[in-house]
């Protein structure tokens, strides 16, 4: 068993290292938009789930919610976002992606996926079938 642990040590810190550089190279992108990874990360939650609640967003982001109103004050100011009170309880107030947030978010993404396609360049098209097959049913046994 201790070739296994072995293994599940080297694939731990390839993780890590992954996600190191995916960040660093996020930042790089970001600064061309004038956005924070924290507000990239809460344009990407209301683009993939839709319009919710402030609360909604700072339990989703694991954010207090003084520090979720801060980001989407930044956020409204800069066009991305905006707040729509509750028609039937006024003291409820929602956050709604708007057009420039959604054009941020497919510019990003794109940016993002042609990082990644370079970085691919010289994986055959079975090794990376494979290696996005490894990735899906990891990702599928973290979420269950």
């Amino acid at each position: 068993m201790a070739s296994g642990l072995n293994y599940v040590e080297e694939i731990e810190k390839c993780l890590r290292d992954i996600s190191i550089i995916v960040k660093k190279k996020g930042r790089e992108i970001y600064s061309d938009y004038s956005i924070t990874p924290p507000q990239f990360e809460a344009l990407l939650i209301l683009w993939e789930y839709g319009n919710m609640t402030i609360g909604e967003l700072s339990n989703k982001m694991f954010l207090a919610y003084s520090t979720m109103t801060d980001l989407i004050d930044r956020m409204e100011k800069n066009n991305l976002v905006k707040r729509v009170r509750d028609d039937r309880d006024r003291r409820v107030v929602h956050v709604h992606l708007l057009q420039e947030g959604i054009a941020v978010i497919e510019e990003v993404l794109q940016k993002r996926q042609n990082y990644l396609k370079s970085v691919l360049r010289n994986f055959s098209k079975e090794e990376i079938i494979q290696l996005k097959n490894s990735l899906k049913k990891l990702q599928q046994e973290m979420i269950e």
